[in-house]
Formats: structure tokens, C-alpha cells, sequence
């Protein structure tokens, strides 16, 4: 019985010292998450979607649609218009009858134009419906990529600033939309993958932490800035280098113009002075000509 009782003795102390540990770790873990603190990003969806070259692609044959239906709406109020003049300059002409019927034939072309309006760019019409199919799988991408960045980073709150959502301020530390557009970019590359390497340097990126990734991206767009900077710098230079060359050949064809000019003056005079010796007095010739013989006119 007394054994009985002190494995019971035992197993309360054991229980406590583990109820103890418990508390312990939850008091370290409620001490890290208060020093950690909350973890909010956000994302800029109109800035991710401009730099989509799918979203690009697709949303300039749309807006060649968009450009066509202006066009159709802008011949057919046109149309009416005229109509309209039309019938205004020949009214004092015209019966009661035939007033009415080109009445109503404007009224039947207004009520075409209105309803053409609303199946191209009402709230339902195929301007709303494309842009919609053209936006949502890239917006369930996104999303899920979110998602997956929520879980793996440890964020607490991600915002999206082109939102409804009002942001006064936003730190660009907290800007998430790049390392969205990286992931993007990486399910393109996955499928697209064609060997083991580029599939571990596929999943290398993956892994990588946000700080990592954000020093990327920033390494990435110097390397961009700089490359831009160079090109910029090069166009300049050439630029500076065809106006030089193109000034100079200016003032080459000028002085060459000048020269061909002066030659040819020298030769004109060369000539001339050649004539007067071939004929040193070219008006005497003719003194007599209204004298005859005896020089009796």
C-alpha cells in the first residue's frame, strides 16, 4: 500500500513538473511573439497586374476592342445627328406625316445607340465581363501566392493599397508586390522548366526568406537602374557623336560647295579673258554697216 501511494506521490510530480515546463514554454513563446510583434505587408494589385505580360498582352487587345466600339458608337450618333440637321433645315417642307416617320426613325437609331452603349460598356455589358475574365485568374494567383507568403513568412496582416482600403501611409519596407511578381515569375519558369538545374534554382528561390528577397529584388532593379543608366548614357553619347559628325559634314559640304564655287568663277574668268583676246574689238565690226562704199549713206 505504501508503494501504491508513493507511485502516486510520483506521478503527481511528475505531472506538475511537466505542467510547469508547459507554462514555461508558453510564457517564452507569449514573450517572442510580444517582442516580435505584429507582422503587416501589403501589395499594390494594379502595380503587380501592369507588370504581367499576359495581363499587358491581353488587356491591349482589349483595349483595341474598346478603341473599335468607340469608333461604331461615335458613326452611328453621327448618323443621327445628320438625321437630325436634316430634318431641321427641310421641316417647312415636309408634311406631318413625313416629319412623324423621320421622327420616329431617329428615335429607332437613338434607342439602337443607347442599347449598343449598354452591351459594350453597361455594368454587365462585354467591356465589364472581359476585363473581369481577363483580371480574375491572375487575382486567384495572386491570392494564393499571398496565402502561401502569410504561412511561410509568419505575416499577421496583408493589405492590398489599391483596395477600397484607405492607406494613409505605408512604409515601402512593408511593400510585398515585388516578391509577388518574383513568385509570378517563378510559376511561369516552372513550367517552362526543361531541366533538374533550373529546377533547383527554382526551388533555391523559393526558400528564400523576405529580407532575402526583397535584397534581390533591390539587387535586381540597381542592375536595371544601372543598365537603363548605361543605355541612357550610351544613346547620349551617340547622340552628342551624330551631331558632331553631321556638323562636320555640314562644314564640309560647305567648304567643298566654296571651293567648286571658286573654281568655277576662275574658269568663267579664264573664258571671258579668252574671248576678249579672240576678239579684242567686237563692236567695231559693225561701224559701217549703214555707209556705202564712198561712205554716202
Amino acid at each position: 500500500m505504501a508503494r501504491y501511494f508513493l507511485n502516486i506521490q510520483l506521478t503527481i510530480m511528475k505531472t506538475k513538473k511537466l505542467l510547469f515546463i508547459t507554462l514555461i514554454l508558453l510564457c517564452f513563446s507569449f514573450v517572442a511573439n510580444a517582442q516580435r510583434g505584429v507582422r503587416i505587408g501589403y501589395i499594390d494589385m494594379e502595380y503587380i497586374l501592369e507588370n504581367v505580360p499576359e495581363y499587358k498582352e491581353a488587356s491591349t487587345q482589349l483595349n483595341g476592342k474598346v478603341q473599335r466600339w468607340k469608333k461604331d458608337l461615335e458613326k452611328k450618333n453621327d448618323q443621327i445627328e445628320l438625321l437630325k440637321i436634316n430634318l431641321s433645315t427641310e421641316r417647312v417642307l415636309l408634311t406631318t406625316e413625313l416629319i412623324e416617320e423621320r421622327e420616329e426613325d431617329i428615335k429607332v437609331l437613338e434607342d439602337e445607340m443607347i442599347k449598343y452603349q449598354q452591351d459594350r460598356f453597361g455594368p454587365n455589358g462585354d467591356l465589364f465581363l472581359q476585363r473581369q475574365q481577363l483580371v480574375q485568374p491572375i487575382q486567384d494567383q495572386v491570392f494564393n501566392i499571398v496565402q502561401e507568403i502569410a504561412e511561410n513568412k509568419k505575416y499577421d496582416f496583408i493589405f492590398d493599397r489599391s483596395a477600397d482600403i484607405v492607406m494613409l501611409f505605408s512604409a515601402d519596407r512593408h511593400d510585398i508586390s515585388d516578391i509577388v511578381l518574383r513568385s509570378i515569375n517563378r510559376s511561369a519558369k516552372r513550367k517552362e522548366i526543361s531541366n533538374k538545374k533550373e529546377k533547383r534554382e527554382v526551388e533555391r528561390e523559393e526558400d528564400l526568406t523576405v529580407e532575402e528577397d526583397k535584397a534581390i529584388s533591390e539587387r535586381e532593379k540597381a542592375i536595371e537602374d544601372k543598365k537603363n543608366a548605361r543605355e541612357k548614357d550610351m544613346e547620349e553619347r551617340k547622340r552628342v557623336r551624330d551631331s558632331i559628325r553631321e556638323a562636320k559634314r555640314i562644314e564640309y559640304e560647305a567648304r567643298k560647295q566654296q571651293l567648286l564655287d571658286e573654281r568655277q568663277r576662275k574658269r568663267d574668268s579664264i573664258l571671258a579673258a579668252r574671248e576678249n583676246r579672240l576678239n579684242p574689238n567686237p563692236t567695231n565690226n559693225n561701224e559701217g554697216d549703214g555707209e556705202d562704199e564712198n561712205g554716202i549713206n
